[in-house]
């Protein structure tokens, strides 16, 4: 018998870094979003906090050539 397990976290992660003086909210934003985007961010993220949201099994049954099992 297999079973496949899905286990759902949600990651929280962290980075600081350096944002340009005298830019408004919304030039700040699409600052991040920038970095983030063109994966200049992705090495500075550190893993600050993992929540468990859930966990799930399904059981995968053997198939012999003679029986079908369908859900």
């Amino acid at each position: 018998m297999r079973v496949i397990i899905t286990v759902v976290e949600k990651i929280t992660s962290e980075a600081h870094i350096d944002i340009p003086d005298g830019l408004d909210e919304s030039a700040i934003k699409q600052h991040i979003t920038d970095l983030y985007n063109n994966g200049e961010m992705l090495t500075d993220l550190n893993i600050f906090q993992v929540n468990f949201e859930s966990i799930s099994a399904r059981i995968i049954k053997d198939q012999s050539p003679n029986h079908s099992i369908s859900a």
